[in-house]
């Protein structure tokens, strides 16, 4: 998501996120990021894919499985991976260029969690830029040299 904006003072600042697939490191949780990464995930969706296969194997034929304990079963499953990839940190940049006014290039950068979180707060970023010619600074958004 990219939108232009033109600030009171007449620069053009233009307002972007992407989104991060990975938790930004932070000194405090440096100790606590020594895992072992994929790959445990990998070998429990694993383990859980191959006993899910031998249950069925091994289910008699004269069990009736309804249909709402299957969608039961989905959501279930599906339920923290969807989590996890809607909780996903976006970054949020605001960036001006230089004008011939002799105004200084500016780049703001924050974290945000949430897809609409983060379309909320590119409008709001826009709305500030449009008023008062920066993001705000009660915002997620901080100034960068």
């Amino acid at each position: 998501m990219t939108r232009l904006v033109r600030g009171a003072d007449g620069r053009m600042w233009t307002v972007h996120s992407r989104i991060e697939w990975r938790n930004p490191l932070e000194s405090d949780d440096f100790e606590h990021d020594v895992s072992g990464g994929a790959l445990p995930g990998i070998m429990m969706a694993g383990m859980l894919a191959v006993m899910v296969v031998v249950l069925i194997a091994w289910t008699p034929e004269q069990v009736v499985v309804p249909a709402w304990l299957i969608l039961a079963l989905i959501f279930l499953f599906a339920f923290f991976p969807v989590r996890w990839a809607l909780r996903r940190p976006h970054t949020l940049v605001a960036e001006s260029k230089a004008t011939a006014d002799e105004l200084p290039p500016e780049r703001w950068i924050g974290q945000v969690r949430g897809p609409l979180a983060v379309r909320q707060e590119a409008s709001r970023v826009a709305r500030t830029i449009e008023m008062h010619s920066l993001p705000d600074v009660e915002g997620p958004l901080q100034p960068v040299d």
